[in-house]
């Protein structure tokens, strides 16, 4: 990894007390569920781990996870019994990490103040579901000792009264802290971090740097995923299947229903990855997606985000859309016709072409790409207040809609008419400019 040319890397030690967040927070900071191993059980961590901040090809900062503090009280024990109160903290550290007790009992403690005298700066992970106990405050005084700025970080603040910590820190000197949740994840709360940082440290130019990149980072990941989402509803809006005029289309609503399915799914996996939480395929997670567990086409699904179903309201959508029931083929035409509407497909033959020729042309139905567009923006917020320590599953629960059925994107409305924008009708797909730029139009939309 190379340096900036103009600014040396800001090296990071992660510390704190075992099982208070360290590894939680390092993985929120890099983006990367997959980094380390978060257990809920003390000493996860038992080796420094470094990884790395970037920006394009320099990097900007090197952060250390450390084995987490268990005995910090027998050290500060061993300190003042073995070595002089008249040396400065550095001395008395250097004496200790050469005994014979820092590469046995103390061998965990010892890898964390050998890091943090390496290091520029110390973030101190507590959680704030603890009370202030003796252990936080000789942790404290021995990370002191080695002379490097501290700042504290508060980990699981959801609800929890700091007041106490905060007095207890002050007293201490330490007057910068921050909070970042690692579970609920909040941008702005990490921006507040690396800002609070900087005021701690001689030269806080690199820390401009990283956060002028982290904003952009964050700015590049928003508009891939909306046009990740704009691509997917394009694609859906555009499939569509055909049949004769007296043909039963629940065959055809079946086998269509289940490619939009398979295409949400992908759109799933695709902003999960964009975001940086792995999975091994989706039903196997512990984590797993709720909302695949949901199918799009059911009328459950719909009533959740208040679209309204049912006969009435299907034979409603089929008149309001102009669709010329006398070319249905009867009786039979009509009844196959409401019953794939509230399989979330609406057969549309008002074109004068599918009239002189008695098709039928199955498409998704406004309720349906209304629908799905919800639950992608859904799935788009979660993500993006979503730690990545958290092991719980991602409920969708929003309830919301972006637009009213009625009221389709216009972008939406043309991909209805363009069966080759879509993959999922079997023929070549049209990647021209026209399909960019709906993408790119819907996007900014979203």
């Amino acid at each position: 990894m190379r340096a900036m040319s103009d600014s040396p890397v800001l090296n990071l030690a992660v510390v704190g007390h075992t099982n208070t967040g360290k590894t939680s927070l390092m993985r929120t900071l890099l983006r990367d569920a997959a980094f380390g191993e978060v257990k809920n059980a003390p000493s996860t961590t038992r080796h420094v781990e470094r990884s790395a901040i970037t920006d394009g090809a320099d990097t900007l900062a090197l952060l250390y996870d450390t084995p987490g503090l268990e005995d910090a009280g027998g050290v500060l024990d061993w300190l003042e019994t073995h070595t002089s109160a008249r040396a400065d903290g550095i001395e008395r550290l250097q004496q200790f990490l050469a005994s014979p007790e820092a590469a046995a009992e103390f061998n965990q403690e010892a890898k964390v103040l050998r890091q943090l005298l390496d290091s520029d700066a110390a973030l101190y992970i507590i959680d704030a579901r603890e009370p202030v106990l003796e252990k936080y405050k000789d942790e404290l005084t021995v990370l002191s000792w080695c002379a490097k700025p501290v700042m504290p970080v508060f980990n699981f603040t959801a609800g929890r009264d700091l007041s106490a910590w905060t007095a207890m820190l002050a007293r201490r000197g330490l007057h910068v802290c921050s909070s970042f949740d690692t579970v609920a994840f909040d941008f702005d709360g990490e921006i507040r971090l690396w800002q609070n940082l900087a005021t701690m440290l001689p030269d806080g130019r690199i820390l401009e740097r990283l956060t002028a990149a982290r904003r952009r980072e964050w700015d590049t990941l928003g508009r891939e995923a909306r046009e990740a989402v704009a691509l997917f509803l394009i694609e859906a809006a555009a499939c569509r299947r055909e049949a004769g005029e007296n043909d039963d289309t629940a065959a055809l609503a079946a086998q269509m229903q289940e490619a939009v399915r398979s295409l949400e799914q992908r759109l799933h996996q695709n902003l999960l990855h964009l975001y940086r939480f792995y999975t091994d395929g989706v039903e196997s997670a512990q984590w797993v997606l709720a909302a695949q567990r949901q199918d799009p086409f059911d009328g459950n699904t719909l009533k959740e985000y208040g679209i309204r179903t049912g006969t009435g309201a299907a034979a409603g959508a089929l008149i309001g859309l102009g669709l010329d029931l006398a070319t249905l083929g009867g009786s039979l035409g009509l009844g196959t016709a409401i019953g794939s509407l509230l399989g979330g497909v609406l057969p549309n033959v008002n074109d004068l072409s599918d009239k002189l020729s008695g098709r039928q042309t199955l498409l998704a139905a406004p309720e349906t790409l209304t629908l799905l567009a919800a639950r992608a923006l859904d799935l788009l917020a979660a993500l993006q207040t979503r730690g990545h320590a958290a092991q719980s599953p991602v409920v969708l629960q929003s309830g919301k809609t972006p637009w009213p059925p009625a009221k389709l994107p216009p972008e939406l409305q043309k991909a209805r008419n363009r069966p080759r924008w879509s993959p999922l009708n079997g023929a070549d797909t049209d990647a021209g400019e026209g399909k960019a730029a709906a993408v790119k139009t819907l996007a900014a939309r979203l």
